[in-house]
């Protein structure tokens, strides 16, 4: 699609009732022939709206006025497009560990969590967290993960986790300042509750750090899976990371992780990693399709906030 139409399908499908600041401007945005020009120099994996809203923010400027977003971005392009072209959407939000841990309770106890696309790890958590499903609660502490659960009855516990890695192109660090702010500049405007629950979530990774490492998720998967624990059940998974990877190396991940001992746990678009026989999603907005070793299980909402399983 056009850049313009991506804009107009994220305020659509994505912002449409989560954020009025990011419907407005990726409306206003779709329509802008300056910022669309701008944003057409770039390859087409650095002009998606949370890319640049995020790096805007990041940067000071303002993205709760169109007109005021116009102006900052065309004066200040230089800056934004060294950093549109230098960063990435690496939104790493807790809260997604709510859809995953259903399927991640289901499992042969311990496990060993390998997240491809971690960002700074904290998906890599879901031991540590506590959970709200309506009003069935697991786990305890902080920070307390809601989600609106149809057609599953939550685990009754949280999983047992013995060891937790992540690989990523260019892992996050939550005890380096910077590497916070650029989380916290990709949390949408209004959402206070996820800035809360980021606080909170990289007090606990700092004060245990995951292993972290930097790498290709083809070619350096199989030897960051060789140093799990042999007496856990590895667990390699990733949410709405393989849109931002070429389709040739997805397919290649695809064949790679399949061969790996273990389960495999999917959290992706339907578009990305498409699946036979669908049922409808729920409602108009964007969802994920939960999947545990190529099965899909569930649609599944991009921040964690809801899910719904399959018959």
């Amino acid at each position: 699609m056009t850049t313009s139409e991506a804009y107009v399908e994220f305020g659509n499908r994505e912002a449409h009732g989560v954020s009025p600041t990011y419907e407005r401007l990726s409306q206003a945005v779709a329509h802008d022939g300056d910022l669309l020009a701008l944003l057409d120099t770039l390859p087409p994996g650095k002009r998606q709206p949370n890319l640049l809203f995020g790096v805007v923010r990041w940067l000071g400027g303002p993205v709760d006025d169109p007109v005021a977003f116009h102006d900052y971005t065309v004066a200040h392009w230089p800056v934004i497009e060294t950093e549109l072209r230098r960063r990435a959407t690496q939104t790493n939000e807790a809260g997604r560990c709510a859809v995953l841990l259903p399927v991640l309770a289901g499992l042969p106890q311990p496990l060993a969590l390998l997240e491809v696309g971690a960002s700074a790890g904290l998906c890599l958590y879901p031991d540590r967290y506590a959970y709200r499903y309506g009003e069935h609660e697991v786990g305890e502490g902080t920070p307390i993960l809601e989600c609106a659960a149809s057609g599953v009855v939550p685990p009754a516990r949280v999983p047992q986790v013995v060891w937790r890695a992540g690989l990523d192109l260019n892992p996050l660090d939550v005890t380096d300042p910077g590497d916070v702010s650029w989380l916290d500049a990709l949390i949408w405007p209004e959402h206070a509750h996820r800035r809360a629950r980021l606080r909170a979530a990289a007090a606990i990774a700092a004060a245990d750090p995951p292993l972290l490492v930097r790498g290709d998720l083809v070619d350096d998967l199989a030897a960051l899976a060789a140093r799990a624990p042999a007496d856990a059940t590895l667990v390699v998974f990733h949410t709405s990371v393989l849109y931002q990877v070429p389709v040739a190396r997805r397919e290649a991940f695809v064949r790679l992780v399949r061969e790996l001992p273990g389960h495999w746990i999917a959290n992706e678009a339907p578009e990305v990693l498409p699946y036979d026989g669908l049922p409808d999603p729920p409602d108009a907005a964007l969802h994920n399709v939960l999947a545990l070793d190529g099965k899909p299980l569930a649609w599944a909402r991009g921040h964690g906030q809801a899910m719904t399983w399959f018959g």
